[in-house]
């Protein structure tokens, strides 16, 4: 299985000069399967990369998985250049808003209105097909199967594990480890203590043992408080919950569109300093997501410190 980051800023894309070794693009994932599966998570501007790429592929047979409808998930889908194209196959999946009970299709079809975009989606060429996912389903394709579970964000938003012959990648999607809304003193305190809990064991429990976590690492330990609850996690979790369900790796992602690369690294290598590891048994290896170098993610057997960073 084979893992290209295609996006990995958060919230806005930021490119420019300041940017250039991590990436400006905005969220996108591409993992191959073994016998060639494309499954393709959230559909930022990387996306638009990642289209030009499939061109030399064609016809184009692929799996977008949608973690949620936030605009910097999806406003690189109007220019997936497959959607264009007779021929090509493209089946999108996600969830549906369950405020105003729209489904995933017509939820992105609304940013490809006239007023928006001008090409409809009816006008598109390839064959588009929409699935509606429940909360943790699994889909097959080919030797992959793709699982999600419901996280924690201001929206309707899904984490996905991808498997292939033993191995395994899980994306949070964007996700707040939540916290408790009362005060020690409230009535409701231990009760609700006791639910956010259970919540959070389940995910880590999804994510226990995955080759290769990918996590909403958006702000640093001195950012977190004026941030909370607005759906993102910290450095400071992204460690912990990694060494919690025994990942091999771990790489942080939706980069803070104003922090520069050299602020980024700088955040990174505190994070790391202000979390050392202790007696940890098998500490994950931790990474900060680079746009456009394929990872070659062998089965679990020696890992960490197996995966191959491809040169392009």
């Amino acid at each position: 299985m084979q893992l290209t980051f295609r996006g990995v800023r958060g919230s806005i894309a930021s490119p420019g000069p300041s940017t250039v070794r991590y990436g400006g693009n905005t969220t996108c994932i591409e993992i191959r399967g073994d016998e060639g599966e494309i499954v393709i998570l959230d559909a930022g501007t990387g996306i638009f990369p990642l289209a030009q790429d499939l061109l030399k592929e064609l016809p184009v047979r692929c799996h977008i998985f949608i973690s949620h409808t936030h605009w910097d998930h999806i406003q690189g889908l109007p220019f997936f250049t497959p959607l264009f194209i007779p021929g090509n196959k493209v089946t999108i999946y996600g969830a549906g808003d369950p405020v105003s009970q729209r489904g995933i299709q017509d939820v992105l079809n609304r940013q490809m209105e006239y007023a928006y975009f001008p090409i409809r989606e009816a006008e598109l060429n390839a064959e588009i097909d929409y699935v509606d996912l429940p909360d943790q389903h699994r889909v097959e394709i080919g030797s992959v199967s793709v699982e999600n579970i419901l996280m924690n964000h201001p929206a309707m938003d899904y984490g996905y594990k991808v498997s292939c012959n033993g191995k395994s990648v899980f994306f949070t999607g964007d996700h707040e480890w939540p916290t408790n809304i009362f005060e020690p003193e409230d009535e409701d305190y231990d009760e609700f203590a006791q639910e956010i809990e259970a919540r959070r064991l389940q995910i880590v429990d999804f994510i226990r043992g995955v080759d290769a976590l990918v996590i909403d690492t958006s702000y640093t330990r001195a950012e977190y408080p004026s941030k909370v609850g607005w759906g993102h996690g910290t450095f400071d979790t992204s460690i912990a919950v990694a060494r919690e369900a025994g990942v091999k790796h771990c790489f942080f992602t939706h980069h803070e569109p104003t922090r520069s690369d050299d602020a980024l690294e700088q955040a990174f290598h505190q994070a790391l300093e202000q979390n050392a590891a202790g007696q940890v048994a098998h500490e994950p290896e931790f990474h900060l997501a680079t746009e456009g170098k394929p990872i070659d993610i062998p089965a679990s057997e020696g890992l960490p410190g197996a995966l191959a960073f491809l040169d392009i």
